[in-house]
């Protein structure tokens, strides 16, 4: 990888999460007034993975210009991995199982994987 690459990837992650941010405060204050369920956030936050690693994959893809569909799937795999790195560090351990780990792992990877195809 060269540096335009590496560029592009922490990039396409900083996006990423700085929009994940911005999304998880919404969802925060549309709890706090409309008193959702569990699944309604559970749901919303499925789609706040999904919606922000296809702008990753899709910025990922759209600096390198090569390979793009890989370079989304790169996007997508770094998100879900530092988001597990996070999530171990904080609980101590792996709270959730593992089909849930390999389901946001898959849509993490695809929606990486489709942004970068459309960009």
């Amino acid at each position: 990888m060269n540096n335009l690459q590496v560029k592009a990837v922490l990039r396409s992650l900083l996006i990423s999460y700085s929009f994940t941010a911005v999304l998880l405060v919404i969802l925060a204050f549309l709890l706090y007034q409309f008193h959702l369920g569990e699944k309604q956030i559970g749901l919303a936050v499925d789609v706040i993975y999904v919606f922000t690693c296809l702008i990753g994959g899709f910025i990922a893809g759209k600096t390198v210009r090569q390979r793009r569909f890989l370079w989304g799937i790169l996007a997508g795999s770094l998100y879900f991995l530092i988001l597990l790195a996070v999530s171990f560090a904080l609980q101590k351990g792996f709270a959730s199982d593992t089909s849930a780990m390999i389901r946001v792992l898959a849509m993490c990877a695809g929606g990486g994987m489709i942004g970068g195809m459309i960009s």
